[in-house]
């Protein structure tokens, strides 16, 4: 019988000592981390939950790494991400994205690429199922970012300048970081695993924070309805989206091959 792990990150602030003073506080990711480990456990997945201070990168990657250890194939991961999105320059030209620019998880003490995310995932034996669920900003795929400047309050953005600011700061290690990636996968995205994104936003969008839930994790609750949703993953997908206005429209994204039948499935199912 297949079994399933959850892995749900929730940041309400990072570390100020390693953004320049930026301490990034928000109010509900401890909260969407805390419903969507409840909404996995009761779908049959057994839960890992890290609440901001833990949301380093060396723990976020431990706990995919034991999960890459522990499933095979026909088994399930959930990974679900509340907090800051960022950008950064890419400057390898691998990844054939239209902007130019590598996504990020805001993690407490460092930002961590797409492309990390991604190689975290090349981890798990073929035939694992991934989904993903990221509720912050920037979340979607390769879509330029606008030049118009934007309100940095009630969204889940690292504030542009403080991007530039920590950028110029750790540019050197970014690069390097970059072009380890693509060495360590010469096949690009192609390559990659068989995964199901499901974003709060295009990558040039915002998500929204709330009193309770972010916005999109809200939406995604309200559509689950404690699990009297039936459908695959794209209804699930245009549900959600319904309930979102046109400033902040979910993605459906894939990388590698994910079959048929697993986009048929009924979400979260082990």
């Amino acid at each position: 019988m297949p079994a399933g792990l959850s892995i749900h990150v929730g940041l309400n602030t990072v570390d100020p000592d390693r953004y320049e003073g930026w301490d990034g506080a928000l109010v509900a990711c401890e909260n969407d981390a805390h419903d969507m480990a409840r909404l996995a456990r009761a779908a049959g997945f057994s839960d890992t939950v890290l609440l901001t201070a833990e949301c380093t990168v060396d723990n976020v990657t431990a706990a995919l790494r034991q999960a890459a250890g522990k499933l095979a194939p026909d088994d399930i991961l959930l990974f679900t991400y509340s907090g800051h999105g960022g950008q950064v320059p890419d400057v390898t030209g691998a990844d054939d994205e239209p902007d130019a620019l590598d996504e990020t998880l805001v993690l407490f003490d460092r930002q961590f690429l797409d492309d990390e995310l991604h190689q975290e995932f090349r981890g798990f034996a073929d035939g694992v199922r991934i989904v993903a669920l990221l509720d912050c900003c920037h979340s979607g795929s390769g879509i330029e970012l606008p030049g118009a400047p934007v309100p940095e309050t009630g969204i889940r953005l690292m504030p542009v300048p403080k991007q530039q600011q920590i950028y110029e700061r750790d540019q050197g290690f970014f690069e390097q970081l970059q072009r380890s990636l693509v060495k360590a996968s010469p096949g690009g995205e192609a390559a990659g695993p068989d995964a199901i994104l499901v974003a709060a936003c295009q990558d040039n969008q915002f998500a929204s924070d709330g009193p309770v839930n972010g916005a999109f994790t809200e939406a995604l609750l309200e559509v689950w309805d404690e699990g009297a949703f039936r459908g695959g993953y794209r209804p699930f997908h245009r549900a959600i989206q319904r309930r979102l206005p046109a400033t902040q429209s979910p993605n459906l994204y894939l990388t590698g091959s994910p079959s048929p039948a697993f986009l048929r499935q009924r979400p979260f199912t082990v």
